[in-house]
């Protein structure tokens, strides 16, 4: 069961009163890809894969794939990992103009009817359509907004791409499943809040309201009804968020109203962007309140970036005294690549240049996740694994500074092996979404 089969049964569900759910993991990076993988191969359950506008596009993307090819890659991953392809859902998110919003509105629509339709093509079965933002000529309200009607009109608009693309997927693989939709734009700053103590308000219910209705009728005056029966999620904020050194914990009875419209909405759950770093019980919770798909990104390149530095403290205490050893200096060639092009952080971190290290080095924004596939720091992350690689880790060391696998390697669980560790780092916090989506009365 994929795509719009799974996520149909999964709004049923939550209509029944079961609390299911499921983790939309956002993310290019092989390893947590492989670690997505391999906790839906333990599951047996479906695994949602997104990747947004600005990673993958006809264009390539900031990680030079088009929808083609990171379909593609993903399936490589999934079939080194030994999860079925079947278990396999990918989606693509915030699927619009943003990327080409400072160019005149026909030339950023028709780019980004494009973009869906090869999403569509490329056999994605999640498309989150989003064409909330000004485009160049269009009036603005004093908010800097476009008129929702205009944008539920684009969306209505990418959807009849897609859809025609699907008939010719179809055509060629009379298996492929239609797409499933999500509609609704009302989220965070991508990466998380810029400062501690923002607020954090929650999407109204006249809001929600008015996003369902604009869509629904825009694709019904566009004749299609089918096509709007397939969208099963608005995204919408539901009081969750983090920024560099804090996280705004999910606090149910402020979302109450917004949670029973959405409810009692046919067909539809809500999607929740920035669940980051919320704890196991604050994600059941968001599932529980029908908060069912649960994006999850810079948490997991945080986990990822965490063992890396403490597979370098490992490595350092390992190679001491070894006349011809080469250390990786992982973290000292990350913060130089950091520095050297600092588009992807500057913004984010805030205060003196110590606060500004910090951020760069631990921040809950993660902006490291930019920075692996730079080629210094891409051969640094291979030397340190090399040099773990050809040496045994001994158990003292995995103690001082991997105290969370220690247990499991002493156990037999896990294996003694930096490429184990790092998945593992990876999978522990995936694990505390399995058990929020798992689902019970």
């Amino acid at each position: 069961m994929v795509g719009s089969e799974f996520l149909g049964s999964l709004v049923s569900s939550q209509k029944a009163g079961s609390h299911r759910g499921i983790a939309s993991v956002c993310s290019a990076h092989r390893v947590v890809l492989e670690a997505a993988f391999v906790q839906a191969r333990h599951d047996g359950l479906p695994v949602l894969i997104e990747s947004t506008v600005n990673q993958v596009n006809q264009f390539g993307g900031y990680t030079g794939m088009t929808p083609a090819a990171f379909r593609d890659f993903a399936s490589a991953e999934a079939d080194r990992a030994g999860c079925p392809r079947e278990l396999v859902i990918l989606g693509g998110d915030h699927l619009g103009p943003y990327p080409w919003r400072s160019t005149e509105s026909a030339a950023a629509m028709r780019a980004s009817r494009d973009l869906v339709a090869e999403c569509v093509s490329a056999g994605y079965g999640k498309i989150h359509l989003d064409a909330s933002m000004p485009l160049g000529g269009d009036p603005q309200d004093g908010r800097g907004c476009i008129d929702p009607a205009l944008a539920a009109e684009r969306e209505a608009e990418l959807a009849a791409a897609a859809e025609a693309a699907f008939v010719e997927l179809h055509r060629i693989d009379p298996r492929a499943v239609p797409p499933a939709y999500v509609i609704g734009t009302e989220v965070p700053v991508p990466g998380g809040v810029v400062r501690a103590g923002d607020p954090v308000g929650v999407t109204s219910v006249n809001d929600f309201n008015e996003t369902v209705a604009l869509c629904a009728d825009a694709f019904r005056r566009r004749g299609m009804e089918e096509a709007w029966s397939r969208v099963c999620a608005v995204v919408a904020q539901p009081g969750v968020e983090f920024g560099d050194q804090s996280v705004h914990a999910y606090d149910r009875s402020a979302s109450r109203a917004l949670c029973a419209a959405a409810r009692a909405m046919p067909g539809i759950v809500l999607e929740g962007h920035s669940t980051d770093y919320q704890t196991t019980r604050h994600l059941r919770e968001l599932v529980e309140d029908g908060v069912a798909i649960l994006k999850v990104g810079p948490a997991l390149t945080f986990a990822l970036r965490e063992c890396l530095f403490s597979l370098e403290r490992i490595e350092e205490d390992l190679l001491r005294g070894e006349a011809k050893a080469s250390l990786s200096n992982l973290s000292g060639c990350l913060e130089e690549a950091m520095l050297a092009q600092p588009a992807h952080w500057r913004g984010y971190y805030t205060g003196s240049e110590a606060d500004l290290w910090r951020g760069r080095r631990y921040g809950f924004s993660d902006r490291c996740r930019y920075y692996w596939s730079v080629p210094s720091v891409s051969a640094a992350v291979d030397r340190l694994m090399q040099n773990l690689r050809t040496r045994k880790i001994p158990l003292p060391l995995i103690s001082q500074h991997m105290p969370l696998h220690y247990a499991a390697v002493r156990e037999g669980r896990l294996a003694a092996a930096a490429e184990a560790f790092l998945v593992e780092s990876v999978r522990t916090e995936l694990g505390r979404y399995s058990a929020a989506t798992r689902g019970g009365p």
